[in-house]
């Protein structure tokens, strides 16, 4: 039996876990096998004394809690609201997911409950990435992007394989300590489980290293620059006083440093095009002369860009339409990619994963006062218009997937691009509103995953740092350092090989899903059965 202070300590104990084992929040990758252990003991307790299922709910939200707060404070940086949001009701929706553990393993039996955690909070980080309050940064897979020799086989099964991989190990250590302690097993029973958890451990680890051996791509090449102009998003980049024309400029001045006859594709960040524009009056904009007139000293160079964008309409055509200020028809702003060819004409393609509070509002289709509570990064604010489906740019030479910014944290969204013909993935994002905090680290570390997922190499040009090059095991080849302009050349491997992570996405999670609700409700129905009887 555990007393009430050492209940608290083993909540502390786990957030901190969480956060140590989390990328750049201590790295200590390790921990995180572990790091569920001490909350699960907690919970054994008071399913033991046959507390009040809320001291399940308090101890969890302590430990996700520390765990939100350790590992994403530098939100703050960013938006104050939006971070205190973000700790509070995603530290909640964690502790939800574990408190239906705990009520499945309540009506349904200890064994069967026990399984019930691995399907349940699988099927809660899937639907974290798949719902209008997404915000899946802190799934238990994204953790091992700083240790991509161990996860080779993603390309399978993506990171909710990875997490589901930590809760069993997290469990079966669990299931070791408990018997240790209660003395409740002979020998040769706990021996076995020892055995069990430690090949449930390494042999993940050791099929990868195996996998890393393997060579994948071999064919057709593409020479990249990729451009980190590190202009200001709070004092410059959006500063009626610094021209699109001199961003653009700097942009070109350092393009120009590695720019061969030889280079294919250039690269510049998201919103590079910092003043907003219709996009069928591209061709009426001094900036887009700009544009021509630079690419017209390079060879046969085509041009991947960061825009804000907007469209008009007669009518209203989702929730991110708003009227035009004339009252005559109506309009809706994007975050873009334009693709800018050596001959023909350019595209656009809209970014579709947006970021909570900045780029959407969620449920202001229902309620739509909630657009005014909308944060201001720079730029356009309030929700903006997405593409109805993943889409490509096809170059000359290859088919390209333009990945902005948080787009690069939802593998199935990836995968979905690679399905549809992406032989390259090409990152644009800013960065820059984080300042120099593990933020800006853990988003470059997750595009590693999204390399291994769909074996495909990942080219990312960031606003300020980190801009880099990562190959198809998720090995980062060139990196540039933060708050500092750089320019990156690489010749970089494509690919047409689909992976079966790519061909069929996050199939763990969306099994697991189906089932999860078939167990919440035979739980509630065991739950409900005596009442029946009286």
């Amino acid at each position: 039996m555990i007393n009430r202070k050492q209940r608290y300590l083993l909540s502390i104990l786990s957030g901190f876990l969480l956060v140590l084992s989390f990328p750049f929040s201590g790295s200590l990758t390790p921990l995180l096998f572990i790091a569920l252990v001490p909350v699960l003991f907690v919970e054994n307790d008071i399913s033991n004394q046959k507390k009040n299922a809320a001291n399940v709910f308090l101890h969890a939200y302590i430990t996700f809690f520390i765990y939100n707060l350790g590992s994403t404070f530098w939100i703050w940086n960013s938006t104050e609201v939006g971070g205190v949001l973000a700790f509070v009701f995603n530290s909640l929706l964690m502790t939800l997911a574990f408190q239906s553990f705990h009520f499945a393993k309540k009506f349904i039996g200890n064994k069967e409950g026990y399984i019930s955690l691995l399907i349940i909070w699988t099927a809660f980080e899937y639907a974290h990435f798949n719902w209008e309050l997404s915000w899946p940064w802190l799934a238990f897979g994204d953790a091992f992007s700083i240790r991509t020799n161990w996860i080779q086989w993603y390309e399978y099964v993506g990171v909710l394989g990875g997490t589901l991989w930590v809760l069993v190990v997290n469990l079966l250590f669990f299931l070791v300590l408990k018997m240790q302690f209660e003395q409740s097993a002979i020998k040769r029973v706990k021996r076995n489980l020892i055995i069990v958890s430690l090949l449930f451990l390494l042999i993940p680890i050791g099929y990868s290293y195996w996998m890393m051996q393997t060579p994948y791509l071999n064919g057709k090449t593409l020479e990249v620059v990729l451009v980190q102009p590190n202009i200001d998003p709070y004092n410059e980049k959006f500063n009626p006083t610094s021209t699109v024309e001199s961003q653009l400029n700097k942009f070109f001045n350092l393009a120009d440093k590695k720019v061969t006859k030889n280079t294919d594709l250039l690269i510049g960040p998201e919103t590079a095009i910092s003043q907003g524009f219709f996009e069928p009056d591209l061709n009426n904009y001094k900036f887009y002369e700009l544009i021509k007139e630079r690419l017209s000293h390079y060879s046969k160079t085509e041009l991947l860009i960061g825009a804000s964008t907007a469209l008009a309409f007669k009518k209203k055509v989702s929730r991110a339409t708003l009227p035009l200020g004339n009252g005559n028809g109506f309009y809706e702003s994007y975050n873009t990619s334009l693709f800018v060819p050596k001959s023909g004409k350019y595209g656009f393609i809209h970014k579709s994963k947006l970021v909570l509070g900045v780029e959407k509002l969620p449920f202001s289709n229902y309620f739509p006062f909630l657009e005014e509570l909308a944060i201001s990064n720079g730029g356009t604010s309030g929700t903006l218009g997405i593409e109805s489906y993943p889409k490509n740019f096809k170059t000359k030479n290859t088919i390209i997937a333009p990945i902005v910014c948080y787009e690069s944290i939802y593998g199935e969204f990836v995968a979905q691009q690679v399905r549809t013909g992406a032989e390259l993935l090409c990152v644009i994002t800013n960065d820059g509103w984080w300042k120099d905090t593990p933020g800006y680290k853990q988003h470059f570390s997750f595009a590693r995953l999204r390399a291994i997922e769909n074996r495909r190499w990942v080219v990312r040009s960031a606003n300020t740092g980190t801009s880099g090059v990562i190959n198809e095991k998720g090995e980062v080849l060139q990196t540039t350092n933060w708050w500092v302009p750089a320019v990156i050349k690489a010749k970089v491997q494509l690919s047409k090989k689909q992976t079966i992570y790519a061909t069929y996405g996050d199939f763990i999670g969306r099994s697991f899903a189906f089932v999860a609700v078939l167990i919440l409700i035979f739980a509630l129905k065991n739950k409900i059965r005596p009442l029946n009887k009286k």
